[in-house]
C-alpha cells in the first residue's frame, strides 16, 4: 500500500479543504470522573448511523458497562463523510478518539507514523490471533496490529431479482458487455438501472476501481501506487469503460446531488424499487431496509463482471471491512472493549441482528441470509483482494481518486485527465 511518511502540513491542508478549523475540534481522550467512584470514560467514534446497527452497537455499549462498572462508554457517531472529514482533522490536531472506526490501509499507516496510534500486537494476545487472518490484514502495518476487525466483505452489484425479470434479464451479467446490455435492456423496460450517490464521491470511486482490477489484475492499483503512476494503459482503459457506462445514462434523476444513506439517496432508491441495481458493499441490504423499505426476497447479490481481454478475474475483488484502532496511550479499558467486541458472543450477535460478516470462526454458523452467504463465498475463493482506495492509499491520494472519478462522472474530466491527476497528486504526496 506504500510507505508515504506523514507530512503534517498534508493532514493541514486536507482539514483546511474539508472546511474544519482547529476551533471545531473537540477533546477526545479517555477520562476519569476525578471522584470517589474512579469510573473512566472511554469515548468510542463509529459510524453505525443506521438501523438496526445503531440501536444493536448502542446495546453492546451498555452490556459492557453492565460487566464493567467503573467504565463509561461515551459514543460518538457520524455518517461515513462526515467522520472521514473529522478524523482528517483531528488527526492535523495530533489527538484522537480513545476507540475510533478505521478501515486500515494507507489512512491507518499516517496515523501510525505520526505516532497517535496505540501498538495493540501484545495487548491482543491470544485473542486477536484467533480472528480469521483475511479480515486482520488491512490493520497489519509492519507485521505489528494497529486495529481489531469486527466485519469483513467485498464491493459487488445489488439487485432486484423482479426488476430483472422485467426487462428479460434471465441471469445477472457475467461480462461487461453483458452488463451494459443488462443496462440497455432495464432502459428499454422503463426502469432505472442504477442507483448512484454522486454528492458522496465514494460509491462513484468503486466503479473505476473495480474496472481497472479487471483490465489490469488485482495488484496493479498497488503497484501503480508504489510507483506513483496511474498512467498505464489498463488505467485509461478503465476510465474509457466507465465513460462508456455513464454514457447510456444508467443512474437514477438527480444522481450527482444524491447522498448514499438519506431517504431519497442510493441506498433508498434500491430498497424502494425505484433502481436496479446499485454497487455497494456487504451492509447494503441493511441501509437499503433503514433509508427505504428493503427488497426482501427480490434481493440478489452478483460479483462485478469480467472485462473481456482484461488481466482481472471475477475472484479478484475490491472490498474491505470495518476495524476500530486505539489512540496511543488508550487505557486497558479500551483494550478490553475491543476484546468484548471482538468475541463471539459478540460476533454472533452482530451477524444475527445486523447482517455482519463474521470474524470469528465460530459465529459463521449464523449466518442466515442468502445474499450474506453468497458474498461470503465469493470472498472464500476469492484470489485477490484490494482493499477500498481511498483507505488503501494516503488521504490525499484517496480523496484524488475520488474527487477524479467523479468529475469522470460528471462529464468534466477524461478518462486520460483522471490517470494524470491521481499521478499527479501520488507524486506530491511526501
Amino acid at each position: 500500500m506504500g510507505d508515504p511518511a506523514l507530512s503534517r502540513r498534508g493532514f493541514l491542508a486536507a482539514s483546511a479543504a474539508a472546511g474544519l478549523g482547529m476551533t471545531t475540534l473537540s477533546a477526545c481522550g479517555g477520562d476519569s470522573d476525578g471522584g470517589s467512584s474512579g469510573t473512566t470514560t472511554i469515548e468510542w467514534w463509529n459510524i453505525s448511523t443506521t438501523e438496526p446497527a445503531k440501536t444493536v452497537w448502542a446495546a453492546l455499549a451498555r452490556k459492557f458497562e453492565a460487566q464493567n462498572p467503573k467504565v463509561k462508554i461515551k459514543i460518538v457517531q457520524m455518517e461515513n463523510d462526515a467522520f472521514k472529514s473529522k478524523m482528517t482533522a483531528l488527526t492535523s490536531s495530533g489527538k484522537l478518539p480513545d476507540i475510533f472506526h478505521t478501515w486500515g490501509g494507507g489512512v491507518l499507516k499516517q496515523q501510525v507514523d505520526a505516532g497517535l496510534v496505540e501498538d495493540l500486537t501484545d495487548r491482543t494476545k491470544p485473542w486477536g490471533d484467533a480472528l480469521l487472518p483475511v479480515a486482520k490484514e488491512p490493520y497489519l502495518i509492519d507485521d505489528k496490529v494497529y486495529g481489531i476487525p469486527f466485519d469483513i466483505g467485498m464491493i459487488g452489484f445489488w439487485y432486484n431479482k423482479a426488476l430483472f425479470a422485467k426487462a428479460g434479464i434471465s441471469a445477472p451479467p457475467t461480462t461487461w458487455s453483458g452488463f451494459l446490455d443488462a443496462v440497455r435492456k432495464l432502459k428499454s423496460a422503463g426502469v432505472t438501472p442504477l442507483a448512484l450517490a454522486g454528492k458522496e464521491k465514494w460509491p462513484g470511486m468503486y466503479y473505476w476501481a473495480y474496472l481497472a482490477m479487471r483490465t489490469a489484475g488485482a495488484g496493479a492499483l498497488e503497484k501503480a501506487y508504489a510507483d506513483k503512476d496511474f498512467t498505464g494503459a489498463p488505467f485509461l482503459e478503465a476510465g474509457e469503460h466507465l465513460k462508456e457506462l455513464v454514457g447510456l445514462q444508467p443512474f437514477q434523476k438527480g444522481y450527482l446531488g444524491a447522498a448514499y444513506s438519506s431517504p431519497t439517496g442510493q441506498a433508498a432508491a434500491v430498497g424502494n424499487g425505484k433502481a436496479a441495481m446499485e454497487l455497494m458493499g456487504q451492509w447494503a441490504p441493511v441501509v437499503q431496509a433503514d433509508a427505504g423499505k428493503g427488497l426482501g426476497k427480490d434481493l440478489g447479490f452478483f460479483p462485478f463482471p469480467a472485462v473481456e481481454g482484461g488481466k482481472g478475474a471475477l475472484t479478484e475483488v475490491f472490498g474491505g471491512g470495518g476495524g476500530h484502532a486505539l489512540r496511543r496511550g488508550a487505557p486497558q479499558e479500551a483494550v478490553d472493549f475491543l476484546k468484548f467486541f471482538a468475541s463471539e458472543a459478540t460476533d454472533l450477535e452482530l451477524v444475527k441482528k445486523t447482517g455482519t460478516l463474521p470474524v470469528v470462526p465460530g459465529a459463521e454458523s449464523a449466518i442466515a441470509d442468502p445474499n450474506i452467504k453468497a458474498v461470503q463465498e465469493q470472498l472464500k475463493k476469492a484470489t485477490g483482494f484490494q482493499l477500498y482506495l481511498d483507505q488503501a492509499y494516503a488521504p490525499a491520494v484517496g480523496q484524488e481518486v475520488n474527487d477524479s472519478v467523479a468529475a469522470l462522472i460528471a462529464g468534466s474530466k477524461s478518462p486520460g485527465q483522471v490517470a494524470q491527476s491521481i499521478t499527479k497528486t501520488a507524486k506530491e504526496e511526501q
